[in-house]
């Protein structure tokens, strides 16, 4: 793994361009540009707000804004791999033609879905004061449960994308199976109303203690759960270190299955 950070150093200026590259070519072409990274999450917010003030008029107070803390750090997971697993595949000439480790086209993704996570915070926290939501010290963790989620995030996005050289269906599977995960992940409600008989089912699902703790910094106001940040950080450190590793082993064939 350490030779992997090496030539990932080397290769950083490379990374940096593939990340700028990806945040531009989201919205080539569109009349407002590089504003739809903010437009996005501010349009989402009042879609939620009119729907679960007006129409559905959720039982608890602020649902909009609970809705909106979940789904953000949601989508930055969902959206790397869902974008990562063909990473590789969609750069087959570039992975024909040149030598450069490979890892920086899924790591790539990743990058850029994170930096559009972090403008996104632009529009959570106004919304936030606005609805009248209370801002506490606990933000000052945000940074820490940030950091677990991309330990988790990366290796998740370096596997999927090496596995789908091998087998392509699974850039069409990965669609429904990052749904079947968000209904497990208590983004649309909180953990609290999970019937006892499915806790333990619900336990295994590692992104529901990251998602429950950026409620709890954002919505509620506390600090997370340090218990299950702390074992979850270092189960991801091992992932991270295994998904390095897997990614390596199986990469050397990549040009070849391409």
């Amino acid at each position: 793994m350490w030779r992997q950070m090496k030539e990932l150093y080397l290769y950083r200026e490379m990374l940096r361009n593939l990340v700028a590259k990806e945040l531009r070519a989201r919205y080539k072409g569109s009349v407002l540009g590089f504003f739809w990274t903010f437009l996005n999450p501010l349009l989402m917010l009042v879609v939620y707000s009119l729907v679960f003030s007006f129409v559905m008029r959720a039982q608890m107070q602020n649902y909009a804004m609970f809705l909106f803390v979940g789904l953000l750090p949601w989508n930055y997971l969902a959206n790397s791999l869902i974008q990562g697993t063909a990473s590789l595949v969609h750069n087959a000439s570039l992975v024909k033609k040149i030598y450069f480790p490979r890892e920086v086209l899924p790591l790539s993704v990743v990058l850029a879905n994170l930096v559009n996570y972090l403008l996104s915070l632009f529009i959570l926290i106004p919304a936030l004061l606005i609805f009248k939501v209370k801002l506490t010290a606990a933000l000052v963790a945000f940074p820490l449960v940030l950091l677990v989620q991309t330990l988790l995030v990366i290796p998740l996005t370096l596997l999927v994308s090496v596995a789908t050289v091998y087998f392509r269906d699974l850039q069409h599977i990965m669609g429904i199976l990052t749904m079947a995960w968000f209904f497990l992940t208590p983004v649309l409600y909180p953990s609290e109303i999970i019937p006892p008989e499915l806790k333990p089912l619900f336990n295994l699902n590692p992104a529901a203690p990251i998602i429950e703790a950026y409620q709890a910094v954002f919505f509620y106001g506390r600090w997370p759960d340090w218990a299950s940040l702390g074992w979850l950080a270092l189960g991801g450190i091992f992932f991270l270190v295994l998904g390095f590793r897997l990614f390596d082993r199986f990469q050397r064939r990549v040009a070849e299955e391409i």
